[in-house]
């Protein structure tokens, strides 16, 4: 069959199936030498990108041998070009790149054009010698621009892009990306086309565009699998590397793993191997990992240098530096190895250098060894005002610089800078969860200021150091979806269909693909969610104790803090600042478990025997409050726990049993709380879900507290209906199931009659309502993420404004809960606050074991 040679090299690129498919039928059909060798170079550049890189070379050697036959010398030069491209991607680099460079110099015009693309590709993606590489792509670029051949116009654009953006030109690629897009598109270059879109998140992503790097990313790769069905290895390295860089470790080791076990079953090219090996250590040492980071960081290290591949190989190395370094090994050998790498990223990579000199630099420290220290840490430090990959790592360097110097104030102004960077870069992220992911990168500097302000026993110190990094998130103005009809579908859909899954009918063998769909709305409802846009806005106002001080009147404020695992507390009270040690965090983590447990079996009703609530409540105050309840005075309280003691039923403790306690994820937030504005309309909203064992007998009773209500029940508490009437209102009590997922906290939910309200939902509100009561779940549990923050309901409501909530720590009982929230009610109307009322209602709560359990369950969060 007759074939057009440059349509069936441009398909490889495009629809590689279809080409492969058509090459194989022309090699079938008794072809001339020229097809026979154009068909061979088809499916050799298939199978080099996206397939078995053995069978690319053997394809391409016979590509070459017909090209020969046919005497076709500029043919024999461009398969000889495809072929010295797949050498080095086997591993082969010397004779790959002999092989190129010996047929550019017989070249020229727009023949020359195209083979210079091949070895700028070579030298910078594989080899990181971008100098020659850009002097390859710039001269290629110069002999295909107005040549008439808009695919390799847009082939020499991508190319000199791509070693733009490696040597830190990102608006200068990211121009030359665009154009190449729009060329290949035009063109009908889907492959093409997908892999600069991908190159484009990667753009995106060095100039600090998380979400938009993330939309590109998920275009790219939505093109690849679904249209096209094939493997693109340089997609999900940069996935990875972006999901990481987001906070999002286990995402990225998911994508990794499934591009690793792909490209091995394909027996694809080892050079791309390697990389994604490098990438797959990466993600194992993010999630803590270790010995399956290790063996991945051996292996891609042992091909790198197989490969003659210095840049790959020395960031490799330096992953692994990491890894050991991470896991606790402080040996000279470690620290040698960190000084030869350095020097070596020097010349490769100077913004990875950064990560070297400040490792090696704290390895000279452990090592008590300043000079070296000194030297290391210094050089990364030079970089704290360059590209934003490097910031973050140069304001750690210059303030672990500082603190080895014992030059306490400058290290604490590098501690506050760089935290400040990092609260810029927290507002270009719209979505929650990256936004509480991101908190993470300014962990260690927190770590310092905080740990030397212990040091010194400077309590108002360490209130405000711990306060400076916690609660971050909720400091920043949420950021409302976009008007996005796909997220209000998926979200509908998932609802339905969960739905339907927790009725009694769906639970059999048939729901196996019902199950499957619902995976799949929740990633795509979660990837919508994550691609949404920051805003930029005033910073919030630094906390100051004064402020707090002149806020807190006749209350106390306890807040914990965790400072190399142990635990602290800080009592402000009378005017005073106190600081407490109180012990190891993990005792109070495994007491507070105990508690839980105890009021979960409580409210249950198992077991015949009641447990000692008190006593257990005792032991529990020793090993959270410690001595640091001598300063309290006999007024209500205001509790700031640790992200990890976030669900503390605070009336088990004895100190605190009879006095209003008001719980808080930072003393600021609770400060915005007290300074929130209501809103103009006393609206009241009462929404009574489905399969409660009372029935709607707590809202029906409700309403007659509040006969201007809006009453959502009786099938009524839809999602739409609900979200409609709680918007701006002054408050609202939902009396139905919730569930809290720990894998995923944002899709924890309230149950109405239509299905789930998860946190998604909420997060649609234009203004949270005021005060909320949730009255019937676990609702006041939360995941704690990045720095010390938390995913839940409750941590939704306070970003959106809510200004207080009561809610559970554990599942409560339903008829013991009625009682409680009447008399709790009647308060809130009488004038009191919620914290006031809650505690007025438990002390009056009967005392049965349920009314007794469902009381201590309760907390007041916010104002």
């Amino acid at each position: 069959m007759a074939v057009d040679i440059d349509d069936l090299q441009a398909l490889a690129l495009s629809r590689p199936t279809d080409a492969l498919r058509i090459a194989r039928e022309v090699l079938a059909s008794s072809p001339t030498d020229a097809e026979a060798a154009a068909a061979h170079q088809a499916v050799g550049v298939v199978h080099r990108d996206f397939g078995d890189i053995q069978e690319a070379v053997a394809e391409l050697k016979s590509a070459y041998r017909y090209a020969r036959r046919a005497a076709d010398p500029d043919r024999e030069a461009d398969i000889q070009a495809s072929l010295g491209v797949a050498l080095v991607m086997a591993g082969q680099t010397d004779r790959g790149v002999a092989m190129l460079d010996a047929i550019v110099p017989a070249r020229t015009g727009v023949q020359a054009g195209r083979i210079l693309i091949r070895r700028a590709w070579v030298r910078g993606a594989l080899l990181g010698r971008y100098d020659e590489a850009l002097a390859d792509a710039e001269q290629a670029v110069e002999l295909l621009s107005d040549a008439g051949d808009l695919v390799w116009e847009a082939r020499a654009l991508t190319h000199r892009a791509m070693v733009l953006l490696a040597m830190g030109a990102i608006e200068r690629a990211d121009q030359d990306y665009a154009r190449s897009e729009e060329l290949f598109s035009k063109r009908g270059q889907v492959a093409e086309y997908a892999d600069t879109r991908q190159a484009r998140g990667a753009a995106a992503f060095a100039r600090g565009d998380l979400p938009t790097a993330l939309r590109y990313l998920d275009d790219a790769q939505r093109v690849v699998e679904e249209e096209l069905g094939i493997l693109e290895p340089d997609l999900y390295a940069n996935k990875c590397l972006v999901l990481l860089a987001a906070g999002l470790t286990r995402d990225a080791l998911t994508e990794i793993d499934s591009a690793l076990d792909r490209i091995e079953q394909q027996r694809g090219s080892d050079a791309r191997r390697a990389e994604l090996l490098y990438c797959a250590a990466l993600a194992a040492n993010a999630t803590g990992a270790m010995d399956v980071a290790e063996s991945r960081g051996r292996a891609a290290l042992k091909l790198f240098r197989r490969q003659q591949r210095p840049w790959w190989a020395a960031r490799a190395e330096l992953a692994l530096l990491q890894s050991r370094y991470a896991a606790g090994d402080r040996t000279v050998r470690l620290l040698r190895t960190g000084e030869r790498v350095s020097a070596e990223l020097d010349r490769l990579d100077p913004d990875l250098a950064t990560e070297a000199h400040l490792l090696t630099g704290r390895l000279a420290f452990a090592r008590t060894d300043p000079v070296t220290a000194g030297q290391h840490l210094t050089i990364a430090a030079a970089a704290r005002n360059r590209g934003l990959r490097a910031r973050g790592a140069g304001w750690l360097a210059q303030a672990t610089l500082h603190q080895g110097e014992g030059r306490s104030r400058a290290m604490l102004a590098a501690c506050r800078q760089g935290l400040s960077l990092i609260e810029v870069y927290l507002r270009t992220l719209g979505a929650t969860e990256l936004r509480v992911l991101a908190t993470a990168q300014g962990s260690e500097l927190a770590a310092i200021a905080l740990r030397y302000a212990v040091r010194r026993h400077n309590a108002r110190q360490v209130l405000e150091w711990s306060e400076r990094w916690r609660a971050t998130v909720l400091a920043i103005p949420p950021v409302r979806p976009q008007e996005d009809d796909g997220l209000v579908a998926d979200l509908a859909a998932l609802r339905g269909l969960t739905h339907r899954l927790e009725a009694n009918y769906d639970h059999g063998p048939g729901a196996g693909p019902l199950q499957r769909e619902r995976r799949r709305l929740e990633s795509s409802v979660r990837r919508r969610a994550l691609l949404a846009p920051g805003t930029v806005g005033d910073r919030p106002d630094q906390f100051r104790t004064a402020d707090l001080l002149d806020h807190l009147g006749a209350r106390s404020l306890i807040e914990l803090t965790e400072v190399d695992d142990q635990l602290y507390a800080i009592v402000v009270a009378g005017g005073r600042v106190h600081l407490d040690l109180v012990g190891p965090t993990a005792l109070a983590t495994h007491r507070l478990s105990h508690a839980l447990f105890a009021l979960r079996r409580e409210a249950s009703g198992r077991g015949t025997d009641q447990l000692d609530l008190d006593a257990i409540g005792a032991r529990l105050e020793t090993l959270l409050l410690g001595p640091a309840i001598r300063h309290l005075r006999d007024e209500p309280v205001v509790v700031v726990p640790t992200g990890r003691l976030h669900a503390v039923p605070w009336s088990l403790l004895p100190s605190l049993r009879d006095r209003p306690t008001s719980v808080a994820p930072s003393a600021a937030a609770w400060l915005r709380a007290r300074k929130a504005v209501p809103p103009a309309t006393d609206r009241v909203v009462l929404i009574g879900g489905p399969k409660l064992s009372t029935g709607h007998e707590e809202v029906r009773r409700l309403a007659e507290l509040y006969p201007d209500a809006d009453v959502l029940t009786d099938g009524a508490a839809t999602a739409d209906a609900v979200l409609k009437a709680i918007d701006g209102a002054a408050l609202v009590h939902v009396a139905a199931h919730g569930t809290f997922r720990a894998d995923s906290p944002l899709f924890s939910a309230l149950q109405l009659d239509d299905g789930p309200l998860t946190v998604y939902d909420l997060e649609r509100l234009r203004r949270a309502p005021h005060r909320v009561v949730l009255s019937s779940c676990s609702s006041a549990v939360g995941s704690p993420s990045g720095a010390d923050e938390l995913l839940g309901l409750v941590s939704a409501l306070a970003a959106l404004g809510s200004a207080g909530v009561v809610a559970s720590v554990v599942p409560v009982n339903d008829p013991g809960t009625v009682p409680l929230m009447l008399d709790l009610h009647a308060r809130l109307r009488s004038g009191d606050e919620l914290a006031e009322a809650l505690a007025g209602s438990r002390a009056s709560a009967g005392g049965s074991r349920f009314a007794r359990t469902a009381a201590q369950s309760f907390i007041a969060l916010g104002a």
